[in-house]
């Protein structure tokens, strides 16, 4: 019964953590354009990439952080950061996005920092001090294959939306990516300022 609790008390800040139908307009936005096997290959890296940069950090981000000096707020800057120079150069046209559109794209940024972010990799650093680490795994591996379930879903919204309206949100997902990004500087930031 204890083990059940610790893991219920685990999946559900996960599952708002990783937010898969919130990083789903950013998966859109990356695989526009690709065929249904490409889109379906970027959606299973992304996948595999949360699951190991997050399990990997349960064991060896504390560890990491004190090492390196490095604080959560620090973290959370550095990947808004990432997002938001990523969605400027989408919304701009840059090429940066283009080259490396359906090669790593599912690594990074959707597997990391969009699924396995700051906000997922923290909160499962949390939970294990609390919770226990097999509780927390357990919930990291059915949140992410829900983000999984979700994503490879995106084919049949491009093909109801037709080619001008997944046009439309492709940039609409770009501006979200964008405040995603400043989102987290500004909480980061915030984080930093009102430390003692």
């Amino acid at each position: 019964m204890e083990l059940l609790n610790s893991f219920l008390y685990s999946l559900i800040p996960i599952f708002v953590a990783i937010d898969a139908l919130g990083v789903l307009p950013a998966f859109f936005m990356f695989t526009q354009g690709l065929k249904k096997e490409e889109r379906d290959r970027v959606a299973t890296q992304s996948i595999m990439t949360a699951f190991l940069v997050t399990v990997g950090f349960i064991f060896l981000g504390k560890a990491i952080f004190q090492a390196l000096d490095i604080k959560v707020e620090d973290f959370m800057i550095a990947g808004g950061l990432v997002l938001l120079v990523i969605a400027v150069a989408d919304i701009l046209r840059v090429g940066v996005i283009r080259i490396s559109r359906g090669a790593t794209i599912g690594a990074v940024p959707l597997g990391t920092p969009l699924i396995a972010g700051p906000a997922t990799l923290t909160t499962a650093l949390i939970l294990v001090g609390t919770q226990g680490v097999a509780p927390v795994i357990l919930s990291v591996i059915l949140n992410i294959l829900f983000a999984w379930v979700v994503f490879l879903q995106a084919d049949r919204i491009v093909k109801i939306m037709g080619v001008s309206g997944s046009k439309a949100v492709a940039k609409v997902a770009a501006l979200i990516l964008a405040a995603i990004g400043i989102r987290m500087i500004r909480l980061g930031l915030t984080g930093i300022i009102t430390a003692p």
